[in-house]
């Protein structure tokens, strides 16, 4: 036990919104990490929270009707929630609102303001307020942000700036003799390739056009911008201050790493390193920017209708399988996808499958055949070697795999074992052994032999599925859960006595759960960014001209097997293809009743997957009352009709 401190963070999340479940990989992902290195030994010290000021923030608290404060207050008690939903063990949960975070800003701000790394300029560029970001001209992408492709506006306004091109040579040769500062490879190539070489510009780090943030100690026009503001929760966090540091913040910086979306490593590994250069505090050892979890193919969005939530996930699958599924889908450098058809197809397979079942079996036939007591391991034969060996060499692998963020690879060897270990069942056949009584000594060592293959497992699930590897250790027998007792093959005790053989996941009916889900979604709405919160949005001319209403003739129609709402109908759009589209109109039509009617689709939607199809477009309906809905069905307009 080596007692060493190890800080670990993950990035503060924005309280615009209830985050969904592409936002929680991130703090299981980081929990996962912080529960190793505990079992490792390390005194460690989890932080997460929340990023609460900015202009977009007093925006929805106006359309809401609240007082900023009262908005955060929400979402962030929302956000916390489902921290603890996960079942994540973060020692501390910093909120931008704390009084203590917002009187260290102000400090900081006014440290780099009296060195020099902070003067007032005025700002004229384009301006993107979801992100809270200013672009210059050769910085946009086609006239829209190049960050999330929305409309931005001209503004213009008295600022102060951070001196970030004074540090440029200084952050370049750090990253160079610090090879590791940015990982995986690949995203430090496109953060130096990309950013750093074509020159830095100073950064805003102040505005005036709006109230909601850390007022700028003495200036009271201005607020501190999100960078200063956010950025420094990694050290305020602990206790920073710019002229008496605190014990902790002794203790745990510089943090070894910080867990971030690689959509803000920019922010992290060039604003921030600055920053701290500039108060001369030492840098993170390393950034880890980790892929996107996409909806299928999609980034979530509620007007695509694929926003998928951590706390529904739970309630429907179980903590563990939610949190297996996000650690095991996700591959180290490239996106992961998550739809309910691969949860459900990962849970049957992999959790009530090779998992659950392997423990059910072991602990049944201990139960059936020694009346619960566990054997001695007395009639070993050359097949049990192999078997020992892959247990006794897992633990060195998952702890390479994770010292470099590949968890999915780290539980593939753990499941890897387990596979392991039923292949071990059907080469020594229990069954067989059991009607045999002179082969009782053999059988009750293979059973041995499975328990502490099991064992290994439990004490490897730990930090990636707690309550399951509770829950097994307690069915085999063990309170011996320690990465150290897995240096040897056998500290499972002869004697004792295993429990009650108890299913851990139960096989799930796939059409009936998908069914049940596509019964409890909503239907899609506009984002929150696009739409007014209050009241009718409207829009520009521009904007409806990119509509695309079709005329298509329906050639068949068909029930759709998963979902009782909703019909496949095949199109005839007036292209040589047809046009498959999934509708929610099952409840009010027959598919008789649609076949060789016309109707308006809108054609130009983005593909959506619903219930294992895709469906291309939408068909207008008209909603007569809240249980009453109407298609709208053309006369005399032929197929391919385009409708202005």
């Amino acid at each position: 036990m080596n007692n060493k401190p190890y800080y670990i963070t993950t990035a503060i999340a924005y309280t615009s919104r209830k985050p969904h479940i592409g936002n929680s990989y991130e703090i299981v992902l980081s929990d996962a990490l912080a529960r190793f290195k505990r079992m490792q030994g390390y005194d460690v010290f989890f932080q997460t929270g929340t990023d609460e000021h900015g202009q977009k923030i007093e925006e929805y608290a106006a359309n809401a009707g609240v007082s900023p404060k009262e908005y955060v207050d929400g979402v962030a008690g929302e956000i916390k929630a489902i921290c603890d939903c996960l079942n994540t063990t973060y020692d501390k949960f910093i909120r931008t609102t704390d009084a203590d975070h917002e009187a260290a800003v102000q400090k900081i701000f006014k440290k780099l303001y009296d060195k020099g790394d902070i003067y007032k300029s005025e700002y004229e560029g384009w301006y993107c307020v979801p992100c809270e970001s200013f672009f210059t001209d050769s910085q946009l992408v086609d006239g829209k942000c190049p960050d999330c492709g929305r409309e931005v506006k001209k503004e213009k306004e008295e600022t102060y700036f951070f001196k970030l091109s004074k540090y440029q040579k200084q952050l370049e040769e750090y990253i160079e003799s610090n090879p590791d500062f940015i990982y995986p490879e690949s995203r430090k190539k496109e953060m130096i390739n990309n950013f750093i070489k074509p020159g830095l510009q100073d950064l805003c780090v102040s505005r005036s056009t709006f109230k909601w943030g850390v007022p700028v100690p003495f200036d009271d026009n201005h607020v501190i911008y999100v960078w200063i503001d956010a950025l420094s929760n990694y050290i305020t966090g602990l206790g920073y201050d710019t002229e008496n540091n605190s014990e902790m913040f002794n203790k745990y910086w510089p943090a070894d790493v910080h867990i971030i979306g690689k959509d803000i490593l920019r922010f992290h590994t060039i604003y921030w390193p600055i920053m701290l250069m500039a108060l001369d505090i030492p840098l993170p050892k390393q950034v880890f920017g980790h892929p996107w979890l996409l909806s299928g193919n999609d980034k979530m969005s509620k007007s695509r209708g694929n926003v998928i939530y951590a706390d529904d996930l739970c309630d429907r699958f179980g903590v563990d399988a939610v949190r297996y599924y996000l650690l095991s889908e996700m591959p180290h450098a490239q996106d992961g996808t998550i739809t309910y058809e691969t949860i459900i197809e990962r849970f049957n397979s992999d959790l009530a499958n090779t998992l659950g079942n392997l423990v059910n079996r072991t602990v049944a036939m201990n139960n059936k055949y020694f009346d619960g007591v566990i054997q001695s391991p007395e009639f070993t034969e050359d097949i049990d070697a192999e078997l020992k060996e892959m247990a006794l060499g897992t633990l060195a692998k998952v702890t390479r795999l994770l010292d470099t963020y590949k968890v999915s690879d780290a539980l593939s060897e753990i499941f890897d074992l387990a596979k392991r270990c039923n292949k071990y069942i059907d080469e020594t056949m229990p069954w067989a052994l059991a009607k045999d009584e002179e082969k009782k000594g053999r059988l009750g060592t293979v059973l041995y032999n499975l328990l502490e293959g099991i064992r290994f497992i439990a004490v490897l699930l730990k930090p990636f599925m707690p309550e399951t590897s509770d829950k097994i250790l307690e069915q085999i027998g063990t309170d011996v859960n320690t990465l150290e007792s897995l240096s040897e093959f056998g500290a499972t005790k002869a004697g004792a006595k295993v429990g009650t053989a108890t299913p851990l996941f139960s096989r799930l009916d796939v059409e009936k759960t998908l069914a049940e889900i596509e019964a409890s979604l909503p239907a899609p709405e506009a984002e929150e960014d696009e739409k007014e919160i209050v009241g009718l949005a409207e829009i520009q001319y521009d904007d409806f001209a990119k509509v695309e209403l079709r005329v298509c003739k329906v050639v068949d129609c068909q029930p759709i097997k998963k979902a009782k709402k909703l019909l496949q109908l095949t199109l005839d759009d007036g292209t040589k293809e047809p046009r498959t589209v999934a509708s929610g109109i099952a409840k009010w039509y027959k598919p008789e009743d649609l076949i060789g009617k016309s109707v308006i689709v809108v054609a130009n939607l983005a593909p959506r997957a619903l219930c294992g199809v895709e469906s291309h477009g939408m068909i207008l309906a008209g909603e007569i009352t809240e249980d009453d809905i109407k298609v709208a069905f053309v006369e005399g307009l032929p197929a391919g009709t385009m409708l202005s």
